[in-house]
């Protein structure tokens, strides 16, 4: 057992040395951030270890549980390390926290607070809606519970510890990647290129064009059943068209099963790309083109090296939604075309077990499916991060 007292006053050496260090090379009285540091690296260490009692570091747990709460302080350090730091400084050196260069000249209130009950309405949606729920998925994951049972039992971070020891969630996050990787991939791939087709000047292209996007307004369950209809291996039309000599088992073959989710979810999302592409395209200046056709530049040259560039900003961004779309929003096709993320579990998704494990299933477990849940998220926002950091470093804004 890990006693919480010299864990709290090692995490305050630590603070302090980073803020001392910070103020230090940024010309700021070191002294400030040696007293900043300690009190904001203490109270980061307790910010997930109070509401958990410190039971990670009980004597009968594992040892990568222990590891795990080491990982819970050190997140909790920087979540409170970091903002102090940042805003600390720039009020020590007369900065403001906002960018006046991005503060509008006109239209301002004259008094702080009459913003306060017009944003109120908003507040409250977000309370209600989105940070209530947050908090209490992240108090469920620390608990045995069970849908409709009026007993809850506190479990520390066993739900998060078995995810570890059980080798089949591998497999469900391994396919989840690959399923995800597809869609995303494909569907980027194939809406520019119908994009670009699109975009050129033929008769009647409005009506090509609206009729290229209205997949965009079908819900993923609406088109889990379209394409049922399309791949359902008794009276699909697939295997009516190429009869029986080539008949795949759409929905009953472990290999083809994820492909049947990979299809309908790219037909579902193309026609919100191709709407953003032909956009993007409108927007490319034409003498830019004439130009590297002037200097001898065939057409994949110039589409590559001229238009793609300037398509940058609208592909990084169709990336971070068709990512978002691809691992949480797929559950209803999946469950449609494939019920029970069969056959033998190969279209089961992280957000499909959530929902199977925490509302749908036999034993719903509630702390087990918010578990999960906030592994997928961190997963995602992870990922996202790891996008912004490199792709959006490659994004071209402008000419």
């Amino acid at each position: 057992m890990i006693s919480p007292l010299p864990l709290v006053m090692i995490a305050a050496a630590i603070g302090a040395a980073l803020l001392g260090f910070a103020f230090v090379r940024s010309g700021v009285r070191w002294f400030l951030g040696l007293g900043l540091g300690a009190v904001a690296g203490g109270a980061g260490s307790m910010l997930f270890m109070i509401p958990l009692d410190y039971c990670t570091f009980a004597a009968e747990r594992k040892p990568y549980e222990a590891e795990f709460g080491f990982l819970l302080v050190g997140i909790g350090m920087a979540v409170v390390l970091i903002p102090v730091g940042w805003i600390s400084l720039r009020l020590l050196r007369g900065e403001s926290l906002m960018s006046t260069a991005s503060q509008p000249t006109q239209g301002t209130f004259r008094h702080w607070w009459i913003a306060i009950p017009l944003l109120a309405p908003t507040i409250t949606i977000l309370v209600l809606f989105l940070y209530y729920p947050s908090i209490e998925t992240v108090r469920l994951s620390a608990h045995l519970s069970r849908l409709g049972a009026k007993r809850e039992a506190f479990v520390c971070t066993t739900n998060y510890t078995r995810l570890v020891e059980n080798s089949d969630y591998l497999d469900v996050v391994i396919r989840t990647m690959y399923i995800s990787a597809a869609i995303v991939v494909l569907s980027m791939v194939l809406s520019l290129l119908i994009a670009t087709m699109a975009y050129l000047p033929i008769r009647g292209a409005s009506i090509y064009r609206t009729l290229l996007i209205w997949p965009n307004a079908i819900s993923p369950a609406v088109a889990g059943l379209i394409f049922l209809l399309i791949f359902n291996p008794l009276g699909g039309i697939i295997d009516h068209v190429l009869g029986s000599a080539f008949r795949l088992g759409w929905t009953n073959d472990p290999k083809v099963a994820p492909w049947t989710i990979i299809i309908a979810s790219v037909w579902k999302s193309m026609g919100y790309n191709i709407l953003f592409y032909i956009a993007g395209l409108q927007n490319v200046p034409k003498d830019l083109i004439e130009a590297g056709a002037i200097d001898g530049a065939g057409l994949i040259r110039r589409f590559t090296h001229i238009v793609l560039p300037m398509l940058s900003p609208i592909t990084f961004f169709l990336i971070i939604t068709n990512m978002t779309y691809a691992f949480f929003d797929t559950y209803a096709t999946i469950d449609y075309l494939t019920p029970g993320g069969g056959p033998l579990e190969s279209t089961n998704t992280m957000m499909y077990q959530v929902a199977q494990l925490g509302v749908f299933g036999e034993r719903a477990d509630l702390g087990k499916a918010a578990a999960q849940s906030i592994v997928l998220f961190v997963m995602v926002i992870g990922m996202t991060i790891v996008s912004f950091r490199t792709g959006g470093r490659q994004v071209t804004y402008g000419a």
